[in-house]
């Protein structure tokens, strides 16, 4: 059940009578400790006028004598002013102070507690002061099933309760395929590049999860994060890497005979790998055209193919 709902249903005259009294309490230890406070004030005070009497009536050619009296004098005044701080701070900030009348409009409000809670004129400072009010501490425990946390709930009459919160997923786990989709890549990739799978899904209408059009970049990314490759080649064929450590020559090499037009390589996309496919005729033209070129050596310069 959901904690706002749990917390509506158990608001009742009888446990915000409870939590009242308990409150009632903590106001009487509030006023004690206050009491405590104002006594100690009251004896700083009486510590620095009896300094000041007695600096006062020191005589002022007793010089060492008198600094000291001066020193002891604003020593005091000095604790009397920190304790007077202390003492405003914990008044203003700690006690707690509800009138006899702020207590008997609250139980009447607890037969339309649920249209107070969500009324629009209620803001979350107010639902904060009425949590403060009714609940004594709440206890946040983990158990072992992911993103599923337990509260446990003291209520201010001494009633305990035990909520389960499901956590929202986090920034990973909201932007996950589903494993349906992910299995339409793999299928796609088998004879289809990025950008023609990018195409094939904005005709089938799917976005990306974050609501955007796919690109070639978020298939890429796809692919590589469930490992799904890329096209494979035309079988039989070669990539330009291939063909250079087939005959021993460079990089640099190949793509001179792809641009003399010695080899005639294909490309399923624009800017794609080639992909040569050799015969035993051009085989054999290759291998007498190394053989009979003097301009080969092992310091060819090599490019990517």
């Amino acid at each position: 059940m959901p904690a706002k709902v749990v917390l509506v249903s158990a608001i009742t005259p009888v446990t915000i009578e409870l939590a009242l009294k308990a409150l009632t309490n903590l106001e009487e230890r509030d006023r004690e400790i206050g009491a405590q406070w104002r006594m100690r004030v009251e004896r700083a005070r009486y510590e620095a006028e009896l300094a000041e009497r007695r600096y006062e009536a020191v005589d002022p050619a007793n010089r060492l004598i008198a600094a000291t009296l001066e020193t002891r004098w604003n020593d005091a005044l000095q604790r009397l002013h920190e304790l007077e701080a202390e003492l405003a701070a914990f008044e203003q900030k700690t006690m707690r102070a509800v009138t006899a009348e702020q207590k008997r409009q609250i139980l009447e409000l607890a037969e339309n507690f649920p249209r107070l809670w969500s009324a629009p004129t209620t803001t979350a400072r107010d639902r904060k002061r009425i949590l403060r009010l009714l609940v004594r501490d709440i206890t946040v425990m983990r158990g072992p099933e992911p993103k599923l946390v337990r509260l446990q709930v003291r209520w201010q009459g001494g009633a305990t309760e035990v909520l389960q919160l499901q956590l929202p997923p986090n920034r990973a786990e909201a932007i996950r395929y589903p494993e349906a989709f992910v299995a339409r890549i793999r299928e796609l990739a088998v004879d289809h590049h990025d950008d023609e799978i990018v195409a094939l899904l904005r005709a089938e209408d799917h976005r990306s999860a974050t609501g955007k059009p796919f690109t070639s970049g978020a298939i890429k990314w796809i692919r590589y994060k469930h490992r799904i490759p890329a096209p494979k080649p035309p079988v039989g064929s070669l990539s330009v890497r291939q063909v250079g450590e087939r005959y021993g020559v460079s990089l640099w090499v190949v793509h001179y005979w792809i641009a003399h037009g010695i080899i005639s390589p294909v490309r399923s996309r624009p800017k794609g790998p080639y992909a040569i496919t050799i015969d035993a005729a051009l085989d054999h033209r290759l291998r007498t055209w190394i053989a009979k070129s003097g301009h080969l050596h092992p310091t060819s310069p090599t490019l990517t193919a």
